[in-house]
């Protein structure tokens, strides 16, 4: 079982002029056991702050941050038993690709025969076995997410963060994605919760959407709800502007 909660957390940061700026504010949301929850909102209005304070990554200034019930504050990201895919895959390109994918797992000090078996069986899944002995550096950016997602499978986690995965890459190699993460889905016993900018991807993606503004959750309900029953008109246009 695996349900994420946030309850009234709040998240600020002081800008380069000094200002301070409130990225969450009093934020609310409820992910169930096993739910894929895409959560879309134009730049800034939150979203990545939001997975990070899931992550652990960032503390909040106020409220709660919960799995299954049990409050995470103050726990540190290593304990979480949560795993976090960004952007960018951020691989170290001196290690193989067995070696990035099993990185994690190497610093738990997991056993050199379950960090094989874990690398063989997310490499299989992710078309990467033929792969695992290059660097990075050779290669595409589809397969160096790949590895990045890779990454995070091996840990087994309880909750998988995404933070905008595919937005680096080509239109072909999106879709080619997209279907990975849905096979992901559908072998791994886990809660997803998946960032994005792009309407088209929360739509084929997510149970429910969540559309996010000025650090805030507007409105949340199944793709079907949000496109045919928007609650105000920034939903409305927001949605339909793909």
């Amino acid at each position: 079982m695996a349900s994420v909660s946030i309850d009234k957390v709040s998240k600020s940061f002081r800008a380069k002029g000094g200002e301070v700026v409130r990225a969450v504010n009093e934020l609310s949301l409820a992910v169930a056991d096993r739910e894929f929850l895409v959560v879309v909102g134009p730049s800034g209005c939150g979203k990545t702050t939001m997975l990070r304070l899931i992550a652990g990554l960032e503390s909040p200034d106020a409220g709660n941050v919960s799995l299954n019930g049990n409050v995470l504050n103050g726990t540190p990201a290593k304990d979480r038993d949560i795993a976090m895919v960004f952007q960018s895959p951020a691989l170290f390109p001196h290690l193989t690709v067995a070696q990035n994918i099993g990185f994690g797992l190497m610093l738990r000090k997991f056993a050199k025969a379950e960090i094989a078996q874990r690398v063989n069986e997310a490499a299989e899944m992710l078309g990467l076995t033929s792969l695992l002995n290059r660097k990075p550096e050779t290669l595409s950016g589809g397969e160096c997410q790949r590895v990045a997602l890779g990454r995070a499978m091996v840990r087994k986690p309880k909750v998988f963060l995404f933070d905008e995965p595919l937005s680096n890459l080509d239109s072909p190699m999106r879709a080619q994605l997209r279907k990975e993460i849905k096979k992901l889905r559908e072998r791994v016993d886990a809660t997803f919760l998946y960032v994005t900018h792009d309407q088209a991807e929360a739509i084929a993606l997510a149970d429910r959407i969540a559309v996010m503004r000025h650090g805030r959750i507007e409105q949340i309900g199944t793709p079907q709800q949000i496109r045919e029953q928007p609650s105000n008109d920034f939903v409305r246009e927001f949605i339909s502007n793909d």
